[in-house]
């Protein structure tokens, strides 16, 4: 069956929610409490071992399937604008990210800011200086904002567009 990338992302974030399902109900049936005086096969949830074994190692290979296919689009396929993997891209993303939040944290910054009041005597007060140029982080700032949204649409529109082939 032909799945876009997001489609397939999509299909993943459903196998493994729902083993995560299954393996939570499976730790509520495999023991369970009756008193004293209650019969135990009537206080006895539903659960069947072998069953639900298969049912989540099938579940785990839909999704070792599901996972290999993104991986191989993902190392394989090249985003035209940048010249770079998808897989590369998810690493570039997260360092633009970090490098917005320096900067947008740098340009916060006044270039002169008291540090303390010099309420004591024996106190002066004391100044912290930026030792940057403002108006250069600014501009990079914008740089990086600008890039990142590049390359946010550029994945989304090539995973919202670019077919995977899953047999599961």
């Amino acid at each position: 069956m032909i799945y876009t990338c997001a489609e397939a992302a999509k299909l993943l974030r459903s196998l493994n929610e729902e083993l995560m399902i299954r393996r939570r109900k499976e730790q509520k049936s495999i023991l369970f409490t009756a008193s004293i005086d209650e019969d135990p096969e009537a206080a006895r949830p539903l659960y069947n071992y072998r069953d639900e074994q298969r049912k989540q190692e099938e579940l785990e290979r839909k999704i070792r399937t599901v996972k290999h296919a993104i991986n191989t689009f993902n190392l394989n396929t090249v985003i035209p604008e940048f010249g770079i993997t998808i897989d590369e891209m998810l690493v570039y993303i997260p360092q633009l990210s970090e490098q917005k939040r320096k900067l947008t944290e740098m340009a916060a910054c006044l270039p002169k800011e008291r540090v303390n009041g010099g309420a004591s005597i024996n106190r002066k007060v004391e100044y912290t200086y930026t030792n940057y140029s403002p108006e250069e982080v600014r501009e990079d700032l914008l740089k990086v904002t600008d890039e990142l949204a590049k390359c946010q649409l550029a994945l989304d529109r090539i995973n919202g567009s670019a077919a995977i082939e899953l047999e599961i």
